[in-house]
């Protein structure tokens, strides 16, 4: 299938993918390498595989104001991925990372003279713990988290529609779930987890998730849109499959792309938040760094609905999600067998 391509790349001289090193950042950056496009990558880390598309490296933390300047330097469009994932960690952490570094990129795109910028959010700014079933981007943010990564990445969010009151054209991305081959979160944790899995809730709440590449094109007719049409300027777009499935049965179908049985046995919602919050106040009175088995957090994404109209996108950005969530087990099942052929973990 031949991958989304800008169709306006005469917008674009030098395009910034900061997270450039993670899972969705290297998807956009290698489709952007593959069209020709100059491109930079800013992460922690160094890649060489980025390094051999002729991709641009620079190293450096997202919370470094200065670093973030000189990263900005010279490029036309910025796509800000970068982020500290959930579910686990400190708020100081998330902060920085996440609030602090939005600052900082917001900062050099000012002072760099950089026009436009595409942001990487989460449906979770609006999730309250409670079911959202085809809900729209007009949904506001609730009054309180009981995470630090949405609290944050809410916070972030407003950040970048301010800016765009300021005269910074941006548009705002919300995927959901994003999963497929090379995912670094979602999967490697069910596949640990497997054995201990117990379905929480009735199993009936139906969720939406991204495929990775739909994830990629989406990012990338949001650039392009932006550069055409200056009116979207400031707007948020749900991102998903565009077709919502049970929770658990999307779990299943990950696990058996494994190879791996079932979620068996299930726990009522209610007594797994309570275990949840149980668990994060000893993590939290012992300063354990390493994750608890249960958040709150997390029992609220397994047991509640939380699926979104993409319709804004659709027809706003021309977006079509071309991997079906079908096709897109399939493709992760052949990456998972190849890494069990040659003896690799997940």
């Amino acid at each position: 299938m031949r991958p989304k391509e800008f169709h306006n790349q005469s917008a674009f001289q030098k395009v910034l993918v900061t997270g450039g090193g993670g899972f969705l950042g290297r998807a956009i950056v290698n489709r952007l390498a593959a069209q020709g496009l100059e491109v930079r990558s800013f992460s922690r880390g160094f890649y060489p595989e980025l390094a051999a598309l002729g991709v641009e490296l620079i190293q450096g933390d997202i919370g470094n104001r200065d670093a973030v300047q000189q990263a900005c330097q010279g490029v036309d469009l910025v796509i800000h991925t970068a982020a500290k994932p959930p579910p686990w960690g400190k708020y100081k952490d998330y902060f920085q990372t996440n609030v602090t570094g939005t600052q900082n990129v917001l900062e050099a795109c000012d002072a760099q003279g950089v026009s436009r910028l595409v942001y990487t959010s989460s449906p979770s700014v609006v999730f309250d713990g409670t079911d959202l079933e085809g809900v729209d981007e007009s949904i506001p943010y609730p009054k309180s988290y009981n995470a630090y990564y949405p609290q944050t990445k809410a916070l972030a969010e407003r950040q970048v529609r301010a800016a765009d009151r300021r005269g910074l054209q941006t548009i705002t991305l919300r995927p959901h779930q994003i999963w497929g081959p090379g995912d670094p979160h979602f999967v490697p944790r069910l596949i640990a987890r497997a054995k201990r899995l117990k379905r929480i809730g009735n199993g009936r709440n139906r969720v939406d998730t991204t495929y990775i590449d739909n994830a990629a094109d989406a990012h990338i007719l949001a650039a392009e849109k932006l550069a055409e049409h200056p009116e979207l300027s400031g707007n948020i777009y749900f991102i998903s499959q565009g077709e919502p499935i049970a929770a658990w049965d999307m779990i299943n179908a990950i696990l058996h792309a494994a190879k791996l049985d079932p979620v068996n046995g299930s726990i009522p919602h209610r007594a797994a938040w309570l275990v949840g919050a149980g668990l994060e106040l000893i993590y939290q009175a012992l300063r354990l760094s390493r994750e608890p088995p249960m958040t709150r957090f997390l029992v609220d994404a397994l047991a509640k609905a939380h699926w979104f109209d993409i319709s804004a996108a659709r027809n706003d950005l021309g977006y079509v999600p071309r991997v079906s969530t079908e096709e897109g087990l399939q493709h992760l099942e052949r990456w998972l067998d190849n890494k069990h052929a040659q003896g690799e973990n997940v």
